[in-house]
């Protein structure tokens, strides 16, 4: 039995989403801005956010779905080679530039293919003080894609000492140790990540909803990030990389790579805190750590949990949500 009675989070930030456009964003953008207070918008759509007449128009979008509810968009940019002038014109309107090397996720076949053609780009978001948020994994075996990348990692943090990079949803405990490394090198992680491994998607019967990229990985990674997240690591932050795609994209050949957990987050984070006891680092996990690392300040939100059961639906929309139909005992009760 739940021996918490409330936990009341606030201003909880999702550092890192996927809200799509169209239908599938009046789904799953309310979902969000219900609970958080702000989220950070991925920009690997079709065709890619990369300059402002489509950031302004995505922007636009998002603020008409939100509508009333409390929640920032913070924006950001599917890296290209930029110049000075362009990025000192987007800069007001983003949070930082994603780099997807190319193929690597969905919708990144625009990404970067060669480390040395981004560095002018990369050398002027250090000058601007504008992140870098990087989706960090190579062409290799599958389950080392993060780890084969974590010496990128390491050189652009060498290469430049005044950029604040991210490493973007990581799975492995080499690059939680990679954080301590270097004073301007940070990282989210996601709740997927947090809970399953390998065995959970594959060990059995192939589960679709729990496919993903990065893909989940040993039990030892897993533990790692736990310790991480429920230690409160100054450097980490949630971010979920919910990704909904429609059931038919998922149940499919060729099953589309995403978890949607949007609208079970903080519920199944809380559960996750409280078994370890460290409901008092929650918050800085879900917020706290984000604001100070990116220099924010988040609208003020209030989200009331309470352990009273919560039975997560079978669908949003065409989405199936991680837990689908099963039970969690803790609930949203208030936000305000």
């Amino acid at each position: 039995m739940n021996q918490t009675k409330q936990v009341v989070l606030n201003s909880p930030l999702d550092m890192h989403l996927h809200f799509r456009e169209g239908v599938m964003a009046q789904t799953v953008i309310p979902l969000s801005s219900y609970s958080f207070a702000g989220g950070v918008v991925m920009p690997n759509l079709v065709p890619v956010v990369n300059n402002l007449e489509r950031l302004q128009g995505y922007i636009k979008e998002i603020k008409s779905i939100i509508g009333k509810d409390v929640f920032e968009p913070y924006m950001t940019l599917f890296f290209k080679e930029y110049s000075y002038q362009e990025l000192e014109q987007l800069k007001p309107y983003i949070l930082g530039v994603k780099l997807y090397p190319a193929g690597v996720t969905t919708n990144s076949e625009d990404g970067v293919a060669a480390l040395s053609k981004a560095e002018a780009t990369i050398k002027h978001l250090e000058e601007l003080e504008i992140p870098l948020m990087i989706h960090g994994e190579t062409h290799g075996f599958v389950m080392d894609r993060e780890k084969l990348f974590l010496p990128i990692f390491e050189h652009l943090a060498q290469k430049f000492p005044q950029l604040k990079i991210i490493m973007e949803h990581i799975t492995t405990a080499d690059a939680v140790s990679l954080l301590n490394n270097y004073e301007h090198l940070y990282a989210t992680v996601t709740l997927h990540h947090l809970i399953i491994t390998l065995d959970d998607l594959a060990g059995g019967l192939l589960r679709p909803h729990l496919f993903c990229k990065p893909i989940a990985k040993r039990p030892e990674d897993r533990e790692a990030l736990v310790n991480a997240a429920i230690n409160a690591h100054p450097k980490l932050m949630f971010g979920s990389d919910s990704a909904p795609h429609p059931i038919d994209k998922k149940e499919a050949c060729g099953c589309a790579a995403g978890i949607f957990t949007a609208p079970i987050a903080l519920q199944a984070l809380v559960e996750l805190f409280e078994q370890h006891n460290a409901i008092a680092n929650l918050q800085g996990f879900v917020s706290d750590n984000a604001q100070r690392i990116y220099n924010i300040t988040p609208p003020q939100k209030s989200v009331t949990l309470e352990p009273v059961a919560y039975k997560v639906p079978a669908m949003y929309g065409e989405v199936v949500p991680m837990f689908a139909n099963q039970e969690l005992p803790w609930s949203i009760t208030q936000v305000r």
